[in-house]
């Protein structure tokens, strides 16, 4: 189920993370300082656009990248910097937002399942369908019975995606809560990311306890043999970059991707 070196952040299934025991700042298993993590990481994304380029060129599997965190947490920065030089023509980012009224008027799947990969492509889910066991549980918006049985309902829509041929590649970036603060300060005074700051991600900081419940919950209850969860600390951006491509890099070569033959 999970390889030599993703096993060391990966949620084994049926157990119960708690994020207070996981350092968000660790660096442990990195090859190095900063330095020689950073140069270990760039050849591991030059081993993943070769990986992606196999798997783009075959078309006989899909990844699904979800990207899941607190305001802050690097979702964004993590797509900038460890994707970054992959074939376009077979990347897509997704970024979900609050859905729309048309989209309320269907199952909260029904917005997600456009989105999945085809043969051939990464997509990468900025946020996805598991803000409606996280938002919608934090804020209320729907009754305890509705966000619980959602659980099952996101386990066999995974499982589904896994039999057609899609790898789930699920990462909760862990931030500490002082190293959010000092993010979210530090939109507000560069003046190249303060378009990121908003005031409502200081009202969301004040509900830190209930969603680190609820990421908790989500954890235990998702994280499955097909689709894992790998708690991915994020304190230190360079060793979250190594993390999350060592991880990839780990997945995608276990898919033993190949060149098509040439056709005659």
């Amino acid at each position: 189920m999970h390889g030599p070196v993703r096993a060391r952040w990966a949620v084994v299934p049926s157990t119960q993370p708690r994020l207070g025991d996981a350092d968000a700042s660790s660096s442990s298993g990195s090859p190095g300082g900063r330095s020689d993590t950073v140069a270990a990481t760039e050849a591991l994304q030059a081993s993943l656009r070769s990986l992606q380029d196999r798997l783009w060129a075959s078309s006989t599997r899909s990844v699904l990248v979800v990207l899941q965190g607190i305001d802050a947490s690097g979702k964004d920065g993590t797509i900038s910097h460890v994707f970054r030089g992959l074939n376009p023509l077979g990347t897509r980012v997704v970024a979900f937002k609050a859905p729309t009224a048309r989209e309320l008027g269907h199952d909260f799947l029904w917005r997600v399942h456009p989105h999945c990969p085809a043969r051939g492509e990464i997509a990468i889910f900025n946020r996805s369908h598991y803000e409606d066991v996280l938002v919608a549980r934090v804020h209320d918006l729907v009754p305890k019975p509705v966000w619980r049985g959602r659980y099952a309902h996101i386990n066999a829509f995974e499982s589904l995606l896994a039999d057609a041929g899609t790898v789930l590649v699920k990462l909760f970036l862990h931030v500490s809560k002082g190293e959010q603060r000092r993010r979210l300060e530090e939109r507000e005074h560069d003046p190249e990311k303060q378009w990121k700051a908003r005031p409502e991600d200081f009202a969301e900081r004040r509900l830190w306890d209930e969603y680190a419940a609820a990421f908790e919950e989500m954890l235990a209850r998702t994280s499955t043999a097909v689709a894992p969860w790998h708690v991915v600390p994020s304190d230190h951006k360079w060793h979250r970059n190594w993390v999350v491509s060592t991880i990839l890099v780990e997945v995608l070569d276990g898919l033993d991707l190949r060149y098509p033959p040439l056709s005659r």
